[in-house]
């Protein structure tokens, strides 16, 4: 079975009014993750879900069948013993429905039976989701050209307005008023100024990078002081918030008593304003110098984004093994890529806790802002759906290259992108947690991709055969990078460098009718069987996981459905059980040589 192809973009959504067209962007996700943690492989046509449990049934119209599992549907509705049950069904009562037979069927190889009020909780955030990205698309119909003070970078930060396109609640931000969605979106443009405390330096852990160019010759505690317009602090430390974060701490007991002891205390707005960017807690502030990642207590997707200290640690050490040449023989090879770094960090600690620092959810991790920032987008911003707009910010791109656009966008793409990542893992054991969010492009005037950048002090994998490298090279006898086995890292990077970073340019180009999608699953299997010299050359086995990608019946995939039903925690929960991870047939297999 083929891809659907068409002149012009496979499109479902343009023609429906905001809420519908939220409403059939969640019916799509659903239908997605449904299929793929089912090993369901549909043709285009009728499709129709059987829901056993239940005796009812999903059924819909695949008007595009996509190999790397980007399915685009038609209207859908539910069905029964006496045939179709009313009109088109909408997203609530469908993930109501299909969460309500997982939970009756869950297995033991699926982690078992699904943790009680997780259906609910999981309808309400759906519910919840939707109303989100019905504000965001009207809005966008409405203001389609960004403001005054936005540049290129943050405007593809702020593209994403459907989000994660396999899962059940990609939007929910439960906690959230209606006016403090306006003002924390990027999907909405918000802005804001931070909010500062005051804090005694016995209650502070920071740290920075010798010499790291952002900081200008300065430590945490300057940079800061600086960004808030107080250099002169009275000898206090100050650390900033985001202002949901700074409101809601304030009743947790740990930052209450702080507080009442007159150790910390809230200063509240300080300093210009800042914009999110596409993960809602790093922030960005055209012109200047470095970027704030700060934590979040709000759950995003599956998780509450507040930092450990393990990854407030791990960006040093990231920027430690570079500075001491570890990745140097990747970066000499490919020199348009890069790892953005995060040189610097500064937390509130809990004093008196003879086991260490815990999260206080008073943090933050300062990241380099890049050379020539202006000609660098966020992947998940140019991959993304504009429903009622037009083709994606990156299929707009490649309509002006003209015949074979497409084709030498995703060559360039893969050898820029991809195979210095590979090239990495081959030759440092540190594999990226490259998804499209945390995939930087480097475009020239065209938006031809010329070099890459990594960003994300959390994402970073470690094959545990390589720790005695870096242990020597540190000059430390422990890491802080996430250390697991060989063979986990290679199934982690199979899902997200290969299924969510490199199949999202090959299903949003076919999508906008640009080229058919295994013609653009022949460029990505000709690429990495181009790359199997160097990578080969660069290290012992360095081509184990390109080949396996070539060649493997099926690959790991994450299930977004099973994980959050599970009730599991992505950054909290341990390394070997983040997530449900399943087998998914390889796109590969389906290329176009």
């Amino acid at each position: 079975m083929t891809a659907t192809t068409s002149a012009r973009p496979i499109e479902p959504l343009h023609g429906l009014d905001p809420r519908a067209a939220a409403e059939h962007a969640h019916l799509e996700a659903l239908l997605r993750v449904r299929l793929l943690e089912t090993g369901v492989d549909p043709a285009a046509g009728p499709l129709r879900i059987e829901l056993p449990a239940l005796g009812l049934a999903i059924v819909t119209e695949v008007v595009h069948r996509s190999p790397s599992g980007w399915h685009r549907f038609g209207p859908v509705r539910l069905e029964g013993p006496g045939g179709l049950l009313g009109a088109a069904a909408d997203p609530v009562t469908v993930v109501a429905l299909l969460s309500t037979e997982t939970a009756n069927t869950a297995s033991p190889g699926r982690r078992g039976a699904i943790p009680p009020g997780e259906v609910a909780d999981l309808v309400e955030r759906t519910a919840e989701s939707i109303r989100r990205v019905a504000v965001f698309i009207a809005d966008r119909r409405a203001n389609p050209e960004p403001p005054a003070g936005v540049d290129a970078f943050l405007e593809a930060e702020q593209a994403l307005l459907l989000g994660h396109l396999y899962h059940p609640s990609p939007k929910s931000r439960d906690g959230l008023s209606d006016q403090e969605n306006r003002v924390y979106s990027p999907e909405l443009r918000g802005s804001f100024r931070l909010h500062w405390f005051a804090a005694d330096p016995s209650v502070v852990s920071h740290d920075a990078v010798d010499g790291a160019p952002s900081l200008k010759g300065r430590n945490t505690v300057e940079l800061l002081a600086d960004l808030a317009g107080r250099p002169d602090t009275g000898g206090r430390i100050l650390v900033p918030a985001h202002p949901w974060q700074a409101r809601d701490v304030l009743h947790r007991p740990r930052i209450a008593a702080l507080v009442e002891s007159g150790a910390l205390e809230p200063l509240g707005e300080l300093g210009p304003e800042w914009w999110p960017t596409s993960s809602v807690r790093t922030l960005y502030r055209p012109g200047t110098e470095v970027m704030l990642k700060l934590s979040l207590g709000l759950r995003l997707t599956n998780s509450r984004r507040e930092s450990t200290r393990t990854e407030l640690l791990r960006g040093l050490e990231i920027n430690r093994l570079l500075d001491a040449g570890h990745a140097d023989a990747t970066f000499a090879a490919h020199p348009g890529f890069s790892v953005t770094r995060d040189p610097a960090w500064l937390a509130v600690d809990e004093p008196g806790r003879p086991e260490g620092p815990e999260i206080t959810g008073l943090d933050v991790a300062v990241r380099e802002v890049p050379d020539g920032i202006e000609n660098l987008r966020t992947l998940v911003g140019l991959v993304a759906p504009r429903p009622g707009i037009g083709r994606t910010p990156l299929g707009e791109i490649v309509a002006a290259l003209g015949p074979g656009g497409a084709e030498q966008w995703a060559a360039d793409f893969y050898d820029h992108t991809l195979i210095p990542m590979l090239h990495l893992y081959a030759t440092t054991g540190i594999g990226l947690e490259a998804h499209q969010q945390n995939t930087l492009l480097r475009l020239d005037s065209r938006g031809r991709v010329t070099g890459s950048a990594f960003r994300d002090n959390q994402g970073y994998y470690l094959a545990a055969s390589q720790l005695p490298a870096v242990l020597k090279r540190t000059g430390t006898d422990a890491s802080t990078l996430a250390v697991v086995d060989d063979d986990l890292v290679d199934d982690r990077l199979s899902y997200y460098m290969f299924r969510n970073q490199a199949l999202s340019v090959v299903g949003a180009l076919a999508i906008d009718g640009l080229s058919d999608e295994r013609t653009l699953l022949g460029v990505l299997a000709s690429r990495l069987r181009a790359a199997l010299p160097d990578l080969a050359a660069a290290a012992p086995g360095g081509d184990r996981l390109a080949r396996r990608w070539l060649t493997a019946t099926t690959l790991p995939t994450k299930g977004n459905l099973l994980t959050r039903l599970h009730g599991i925690d992505e950054v909290l929960a341990p390394l070997d059980a983040q997530s449900v991870y399943l087998d998914a047939p390889n796109p590969l297999l389906e290329a176009s040589v």
